[in-house]
Parts: C-alpha cells; sequence; structure tokens
C-alpha cells in the first residue's frame, strides 16, 4: 500500500465546462451532455455540409493503399491501440488494425502522377488538449460526479506522463509519414493546461521543452486529492474496498498514488513548437470569468470540497450545462456556504490562476525555450500589446496564424472580436499571393459566445460562422486547424478545409500529422496522419516506471465510465488527403 496519507476533502475545479446541447464540454463536466471530457469534450459537429452549398459535400471516400513513408509504421496507418475484448466489463488494450487513408475530392479530383510531381510546402505536427492536471488543486468540482459519471476522470493523475510519452512519439517520427519530408514544428491547439494555475503552466512548458517535472502540489510527501479520501464515488486504486470503478472492473494497484505523484522526465520536443491558447488555459475550470476575486484566493487556501448532497450536484450540473454562468456565480455561492464539508488540505502558491500577460512572460523565458523558437510565437509586441495573436512561417509562402477564441467574459465556448477579425482579414490579404493556415482551440461550430471582453466592452464578438466566412472570401486560406471538442472532425468549408483534432485526455489520445503539398497540377493534397503517444499497448498493472504509468493512462481512459466511444470520429476524418484547387 501506498505510504501517502488519506485525502482531505476539497473542490474541483477542473470539471467544469459543461456545454448545453450540441455544443460542447469542457474538461471535467464533460459527461453532462453525453462526453467525459476536457475542455469541449467530444461535441457533436456539423454534417459535412460546405456553407453556401447545397446538400451533403462528402462522396463516398475514396480509399487508396497504406502509404509507406519513413515514419509510417510510428502512425496509425499501421497499427492503432484497440481494445482487445470490446464486451469485457475493463477492457484490456492491444494492437489493432491501422486505419487507411482516405481521399476526399470535394474540391478538386486527385490527378494520377501527382505523388511524382509535388513539392512540401510545409509538414507539422499538431497537439491539443493536453489538459495538463494538477487533481489536487481546491477549485475542481469533481463531486458532481455522483450526478454525472463522467465529469471526473480515473486516469486524471497521470496526465504529465501521458504527455511525455507522445512528446517521445513526435521525437521519434523525425518526417511526415505522406511525403517523406521533416517535420517543421509543432503546434499545440490549446487547453494545455486544465485548472488554469501556475504549477500547470509550468509542468506544461517543461514537458514541451525538456526537464524534470514533480506533478504534485501541496504537501510535498502526501497526495490530497479524492482518490483516497474514503468516498466510493472515486476509484480507489490502493484498497480493496468496492467503489463505483472497481465494480465496473478497474484494478486494485498499489502505490498508484505515490507513483502518479513521482518526478517525471520530458525530453522536450526536438522539434521547434509554437502555442495557440484555449478556455483552460485562461479561465478557470475552463468557463469563469471570476472578477470578485474568490475562486483565485480559494484555490491557493487549505480548503476543498469533496462530496456534495445529491440534489446540490444535480442542482450546480444543470446550471454547469447551461452555460449560463459566466462569472462563476453559483460555484462561489456553493463553496461559501459548504465550508463545514470541506477538509484541510495544504495551501500552495502555485495553485494561484496564471494572467494572459503571465502566460506570455511564461513562455518568453528563456528558461522554457527548449528547440525553439523563443517565445514559441509570442514576442514582446503580445506582452505590450496585451494580445495573445500572433503570425509565423510555417515554410516557403506559408503563414500560420494563431488566434486567441476564448472569450474572456467567461463561457467554454468561444468568439473573436472585431479587431481581432479585422487583423486575420489585413493578414489573409497581406498573403493573397501564398498560403494561409489558422490555428485556433476553439472549432467553428463552438464559436457562439458572444459576451464581451471585459477589456473591450464596447468591442462586438463573432461566432465561427463569422470566422468562415472571412476564410471563404480569401483563396490565400486553405486550412483552419483546432480542438476543443476532443473528437477527430474534418469539414469542408467551400475553399477550405477545418480540421480539428481529438485530446490527449480522453481515448483515443491523438495527435496528428499535417503536411502540405503543391501537386504541380494545380491542386494542393492537404495529408492528415493520427498518432498515439509512445507508451507500450498493453498495460501491466505492477509496472508503475515512467511508460508503464503512460500505458495506464490510455487503458483507463478508454474505460473511462461515462466517456464517449466515438471520439476517434468518422473515416474520412482521420487518416486523409484533402485535395483543394489553386
Amino acid at each position: 500500500m501506498s505510504r501517502i496519507r488519506s485525502a482531505v476533502t476539497a473542490v474541483d475545479r477542473r470539471s467544469f465546462l459543461a456545454v448545453a446541447g450540441a455544443v460542447s464540454l469542457s474538461a471535467g463536466i464533460g459527461a453532462a451532455v453525453g462526453t467525459a471530457g476536457g475542455s469541449g469534450s467530444a461535441s457533436a459537429a456539423p454534417a459535412h455540409t460546405a456553407p453556401g452549398t447545397a446538400g451533403p459535400t462528402t462522396p463516398a471516400a475514396t480509399p487508396t493503399p497504406t502509404p509507406t513513408g519513413p515514419s509510417a509504421d510510428r502512425t496509425t496507418l499501421h497499427s492503432l491501440a484497440a481494445p482487445r475484448d470490446r464486451s469485457a466489463a475493463f477492457r484490456r488494450i492491444g494492437d489493432g488494425p491501422g486505419w487507411r487513408r482516405v481521399v476526399r475530392e470535394q474540391f478538386a479530383s486527385a490527378k494520377s502522377g501527382r505523388e511524382d510531381r509535388r513539392t512540401v510546402l510545409s509538414s507539422f505536427v499538431q497537439l491539443t488538449d493536453l489538459h495538463v492536471t494538477d487533481v489536487q488543486h481546491p477549485v475542481r468540482t469533481e463531486y458532481v460526479r455522483s450526478e454525472s459519471p463522467g465529469a471526473w476522470r480515473p486516469h486524471e493523475a497521470l496526465s504529465v506522463a501521458g504527455a511525455v510519452s507522445l512528446i517521445e512519439q513526435v521525437n521519434a517520427l523525425g518526417t511526415g509519414p505522406a511525403t517523406g519530408a521533416p517535420l517543421a514544428f509543432a503546434m499545440t491547439t490549446g487547453d494545455n493546461t486544465d485548472n488554469n494555475s501556475l504549477c500547470e503552466l509550468d509542468w506544461y512548458l517543461t514537458l514541451m521543452s525538456g526537464g524534470l517535472v514533480t506533478p504534485n502540489s501541496g504537501d510535498p510527501q502526501a497526495y490530497e486529492g479524492v482518490q483516497n479520501s474514503g468516498l466510493r464515488m472515486y476509484w480507489h486504486p490502493e484498497d480493496s474496498a468496492p467503489d463505483s470503478d472497481k465494480r465496473l472492473g478497474y484494478p486494485r494497484i498499489d502505490g498508484l498514488l505515490e507513483a502518479a505523484l513521482r518526478p517525471v522526465r520530458s525530453p522536450g520536443l526536438a522539434l521547434p513548437w509554437y502555442s495557440t491558447v484555449g478556455n483552460h488555459d485562461s479561465l478557470a475550470s475552463g468557463a469563469y470569468a471570476d472578477r470578485t476575486g474568490f475562486l483565485a484566493e480559494f484555490a491557493v487556501g487549505t480548503r476543498k470540497l469533496y462530496d456534495l448532497p445529491d440534489r446540490d450536484a444535480a442542482i450546480l450540473l444543470a446550471q454547469i450545462s447551461q452555460g449560463d454562468t459566466a462569472d462563476g456565480g453559483p460555484l462561489i455561492s456553493l463553496l461559501r456556504r459548504e465550508k463545514r464539508r470541506m477538509r484541510t488540505i495544504t495551501a500552495d502558491p502555485r495553485r494561484a490562476p496564471f494572467t494572459p500577460l503571465q502566460y506570455l512572460t511564461a513562455h518568453l523565458d528563456s528558461a522554457h525555450t527548449g528547440a525553439g523558437p523563443v517565445g514559441h510565437g509570442y514576442t514582446k509586441a503580445n506582452l505590450a500589446s496585451a494580445s495573445l495573436d500572433y503570425t509565423f512561417s510555417m515554410g516557403e509562402n506559408v503563414t500560420g496564424v494563431s488566434l486567441d477564441t476564448t472569450d474572456h467574459g467567461g463561457h467554454f465556448t468561444g468568439s473573436v472580436g472585431t479587431g481581432q477579425l479585422d487583423w486575420l482579414e489585413r493578414i489573409l490579404k497581406e498573403h493573397s499571393g501564398g498560403y494561409v493556415v489558422l490555428f485556433t482551440h476553439h472549432n467553428s461550430w463552438t464559436m457562439g459566445n458572444k459576451r464581451p471582453d471585459p477589456a473591450r466592452p464596447g468591442e462586438a464578438r463573432h461566432n465561427g460562422d463569422e470566422v468562415v466566412a472571412l476564410l471563404r472570401r480569401h483563396r490565400s486560406a486553405v486550412a483552419w486547424i483546432n480542438g476543443h471538442s476532443h473528437r477527430n472532425v474534418v469539414l469542408p468549408h467551400g475553399s477550405f478545409w477545418e480540421i480539428s483534432t481529438a485530446s490527449h485526455i480522453d481515448f483515443p489520445q491523438q495527435a496528428r500529422v499535417i503536411e502540405i503539398a503543391d501537386n504541380k497540377d494545380g491542386t494542393l493534397s492537404l495529408f492528415t496522419t493520427l498518432i498515439e503517444s509512445a507508451a507500450p499497448r498493453e498495460t501491466d498493472f505492477t509496472d508503475l516506471s515512467q511508460s508503464g504509468l503512460a500505458s495506464l493512462y490510455r487503458e483507463l481512459a478508454l474505460n473511462a465510465p461515462g466517456s464517449r466511444q466515438d471520439l476517434a470520429g468518422l473515416s474520412d476524418a482521420r487518416n486523409t488527403e484533402l485535395l483543394l484547387r489553386r
């Protein structure tokens, strides 16, 4: 048994990104609308219909033989993690058959011989929704799990080990699996952290740049989260007493909590990498713009709420799911009145929320440069203008644009301000003779929140449809790449492709390689290839090494109660060749 002492109860703040109806859920309350996931977890995407066209635009996909490029055997083209017995209560993972590449020709026909003519314009990796998580954070809301099983994930304590294993896989690729061109950079598209806390920001930047991460806060010698609290709605891995997850087949694993808090060594990305911000990186629980300061003070304090009467949990869950609590009022009221139910924990100033200025400053810190560039896209100009938007070169004649879609007025869905939309249009015009790729956290169907930005109260906000319309007006726009919904989706929008990639907190825990090539026949090809972490697929419950924890992270995610099983997306949203006429 672990020597770590029993936890004292607390309030979870990570579990807050519920979304109503077809919109997405944020990273802790996913199951409120049928998902398990992190910020903007698994929302329903619109059908494959391009705006301004009649009827479906996805004809029967044309499968092609699996490419055998230099790195193909390290991707889901070759094989993937899959349940060995889908009927088992607790499904064990093994090797599954790979996914073939699907050619999509909505905008242009695939001409023979293009593989011999093409020139690669850009080759890179997209990581999204890592949700590096401090599982002991006081503002997390695990206690609503009594009403929604997916509101707390049993594997979250292993997010750091899982992220390291993904970084190891990216480093091992070296080249694009479709073209063989060297990978030029990596881009994270937001929700890099989970609770908007300083310690998570430090862990994330150290993971990406290289170094030692100790994923523990509060008492340096003790775990103070929910998994040894004695409350049986959580998985208690280190005892044999029944709980809600053991009844579903979750195992007993002695020493797991102690292992989860051990230092983890990250090699850092060997590629230059860039960073885009998400709602969990900007708002309390990914949803709340608390201007009273209460949640910030509570985050660094000595009290945490672990459980709640079912009726109160149901009320809070409904308030979150409705998305009308942008200022955090209901949560603050709950924490003020439930002091007697709280337990004492160790205070930690590193749990304080970080501001956009602190986010920028941390990226510009030379300690986090790693493979570069300095600032990872952000510059001193961003500090001066208090902006999280920037451009960068992706290759000859290809410009990347990173745009902050978080609504700083609060909410887990997104939008952009008029100033941002005007700036994006100027970039598109300036590069009319080349190609532009937009990177954001939110996708087009989760940008419907038009609450004013407190810093710009008179400025209008704009939704995803307006961004799509702008991109369609400029032939330089070839792709919009994002995350947030924790599901693989690829949509045609008349003249460009929207590519949304699954998270690395919910199974199947994937990232995506994207290669852009000029076929020298009036068309471009955008190749998308999904990758998994380097962790062994077969899990050994007695292996609590760094790689063993990464394997366990994946298998526990597969079995997480309340999790969606369709996050891999449709076959034409996985490994693809997306044609564009140019």
